[in-house]
């Protein structure tokens, strides 16, 4: 059976994606905290920044996830048509 690899990223892909991640949600709440509305108006625009960043999160991981099981369903898929070629003696 083979060794299923596992994808490793480089520190500085990681460093990047953090460090965009977290300039890109301090200067939207550093604008939201100076616009020049009411106090509920700052609310509503947080909380649409909240919610946008969950939302976020969850469709990234949901389309991981369904990305690895495609993954190992390919896998078994393969694994099965060597076993039959197997059988059949076509591989030898």
């Amino acid at each position: 059976m083979q060794q299923i690899g596992t994808q490793k990223d480089s520190n500085a892909w990681i460093f990047q994606t953090w460090a965009s991640f977290m300039l890109s949600i301090g200067m939207t709440t550093t604008g939201i905290v100076y616009l020049p509305v009411d106090l509920w108006v700052k609310g509503f625009m947080g909380m649409g920044l909240g919610f946008s960043v969950a939302s976020t999160f969850t469709l990234a991981k949901t389309q991981r996830d369904l990305h690895e099981s495609t993954k190992l369903t390919s896998k078994i898929e393969e694994a099965k048509v060597e076993q039959i070629l197997s059988q059949h003696g076509v591989l030898k």
